[in-house]
């Protein structure tokens, strides 16, 4: 039924994370409306929707830039990706 993909234990694991983060913003969302707006340190207005796909997007370009330059294994650009996530909530 599924045997289209590649579905692995990581596989699965990323997209039940994006995913509940996904449901987390959802229920913060309908507890405290308004997206939680602020302006950042790139001097953009952000919501936690924007800053749940900066965190994303960043983190997709540092692996993929990491896997092209370095190749495996993947510990090193987790932890970027970690501390970019933290600074796109935090400061973003």
């Amino acid at each position: 039924m599924l045997s289209w993909m590649a579905w692995t234990w990581p596989t699965a694991l990323l997209f039940v994370g994006i995913f509940s983060a996904m449901g987390v913003l959802t229920v913060l969302e309908i507890r405290h409306p308004g997206g939680d707006e602020r302006k950042g340190a790139l001097g953009l207005v952000t919501t936690r929707g924007d800053r749940l796909f900066l965190t994303l997007l960043g983190s997709a370009y540092i692996f993929l830039a990491w896997l092209g330059i370095f190749g495996t294994p993947l510990w090193i650009p987790l932890g970027i990706a970690i501390c970019w996530g933290t600074f796109c909530f935090w400061k973003a």
